[in-house]
């Protein structure tokens, strides 16, 4: 095995018999290389929080060999220190301070500064004065990120992260996760929230029912993915100029107030061969609508791994 941040070989996870148990994950093989953010992706039911669960030993897999910073997390609490940890929905005792209960959480990592905590709760609008009882979930979860955030973890597992926050402080929480990313730290995040997966992660993996459909990066995946393309001719031209290129799907060809023409088609792959063939005449307007990510893992999720490729979304 690598000296990765996360590695699982084979790994299964059963709920009940272990035999005959509900199989949660199903032979789990998945790498996480130290400094990167990963993002996680899944419907509710898929096992990205049983994967969470088994990297903070909080539960123990049924079979296969999982390793978390270099280390067995079953066998090394220190680990656990280097490690910093967020829910969708974040509990603790309601009696303290925000102030009061961070003090402590840091305290139990060693220490971390006031200074560190009160700049964390200022980039998130957090009154750390007020008693944890009397604040709303947003701001619930506000003390939550400051506890994962505070000392500065090797390895970040989000679940869910930004349940609770409004948009606004979705973005600080975006631009915090590509921090961490610029300064070393690892972050495996799970999120339904796909444009901050998109802003953050350089690879995603696709889980469904146990199994990974597909680990691969997000800039690829997009690049690979169908685009809807239309461009306005000056003159006609016909439909079958661009039918005979293979990166083009669903050609039509339509006539334009103007005398002109217009092409639409889907696009999958490089667009090198319908800018030299497109070239050949005078464009007077090209769209190219990018894919969003939540559409590609639909597509991904759909077909599953068998149909990825057939679909134009790189493995």
């Amino acid at each position: 095995m690598t000296d990765a941040a996360v590695e699982a070989i084979g790994l299964v996870k059963r709920y009940g018999n272990a035999r005959t148990g509900k199989a949660a994950l199903v032979g789990l093989d998945l790498t996480v290389q130290r400094g990167e953010v990963f993002g996680f992706l899944g419907p509710n039911g898929a096992g990205k929080t049983t994967l969470i669960r088994l990297l903070l030993d909080l539960i123990r897999p049924t079979s296969g060999t999982l390793r978390v910073l270099g280390a067995d997390p079953r066998d090394n609490a220190r680990t656990r220190g280097r490690i910093g940890y967020l829910a969708g929905d974040f509990r603790i005792d309601g009696r303290q301070t925000g102030r009061e209960a961070l003090t402590y959480l840091g305290d139990l990592r060693g220490g971390v500064p006031a200074a560190r905590i009160n700049e964390l709760a200022e980039r998130l609008d957090l009154d750390l004065n007020r008693r944890i009882s009397a604040l709303s979930k947003g701001n619930r979860q506000k003390v939550g990120v400051v506890q994962a955030f505070m000392h500065t973890p090797e390895l970040l597992v989000l679940d869910e992260p930004t349940s609770g926050l409004d948009p606004f402080l979705q973005q600080r929480f975006v631009e915090m996760v590509q921090e961490a990313g610029a300064n070393g730290q690892t972050v495996f995040m799970s999120s339904h929230v796909m444009s901050e997966v998109q802003q953050t992660c350089r690879r995603v993996g696709i889980i469904r029912e146990g199994e990974l459909v597909t680990v691969a990066d997000v800039e690829k995946l997009r690049q690979s993915a169908h685009r809807t393309i239309e461009i306005a001719f000056r003159d006609r031209v016909s439909a079958e100029t661009f039918e005979a290129l293979p990166q083009l799907q669903n050609v039509s060809v339509t006539d334009a107030p103007d005398g002109g023409s217009v092409l639409h088609a889907i696009l999958t792959g490089s667009p090198d061969a319908l800018l030299k063939t497109a070239a050949r005449f005078e464009v007077t307007s090209l769209l190219a609508q990018e894919p969003e990510l939540e559409e590609i893992f639909f597509t991904c999720y759909e077909h599953g791994s068998n149909g990825i490729g057939s679909k134009g979304v790189a493995s």
